[in-house]
């Protein structure tokens, strides 16, 4: 079995619960910071959706040097903005790394930012930790987010609190 086909399913599931997520972000609080250090809600939901598509770019170019001011923060207008942003990034990345050798995903990238290499490491695990596990950190901060503004947070890998009351509430077995 190849790299890109043990990497494929866990991008696929971890995708497919970070878009329950996203779909649960309301509009019209993009500026709200559980504390003064945090980001916005709006930044944070912006990175999330942009994590998906760092999956090709890490693919096709060998270094990132954060100085040059090649990324820009997105930060969406609205919900479908930010939701068009993930599903185009899932989509290009998904394909990047579903076309990427053994060969390719060994050889090493790297990032740069304030003139210190932040990362240097092989493609594979760059994308596990920088990719995949980054999303997942970011995601839970969102989560925090929400809950904190009274939205319901949907299950990731299995029911939530809000699953349970919503099943109990029905009259189905929690």
């Amino acid at each position: 079995m190849s790299i890109s086909q043990v990497l494929l399913p866990e991008f696929d599931q971890e995708m497919a619960n970070t878009r329950k997520l996203l779909e649960c972000v309301p509009e019209g609080k993009w500026d709200y910071k559980p504390h003064e250090k945090s980001m916005p809600l709006g930044r944070l939901a912006g990175h999330i959706a942009e994590l998906p598509g760092w999956s090709k770019m890490i693919m096709e170019i060998d270094h990132l040097n954060l100085d040059e001011g090649d990324m820009k923060p997105f930060v969406p207008a609205s919900r479908k903005e930010l939701l068009d942003a993930f599903d185009k990034g899932v989509r290009e990345g998904r394909a990047a790394i579903a076309a990427a050798t053994d060969d390719h995903l060994h050889k090493h990238w790297s990032m740069t930012f304030g003139g210190q290499k932040i990362i240097d490491s092989p493609r594979a695990e760059v994308l596990r930790t920088w990719c995949f596990n980054h999303l997942i950190h970011h995601r839970a901060q969102l989560g925090v987010y929400l809950r904190l503004n009274n939205v319901a947070i949907p299950g990731m890998y299995g029911p939530s609190a809000d699953d349970m009351a919503a099943m109990q509430k029905a009259g189905k077995p929690a």
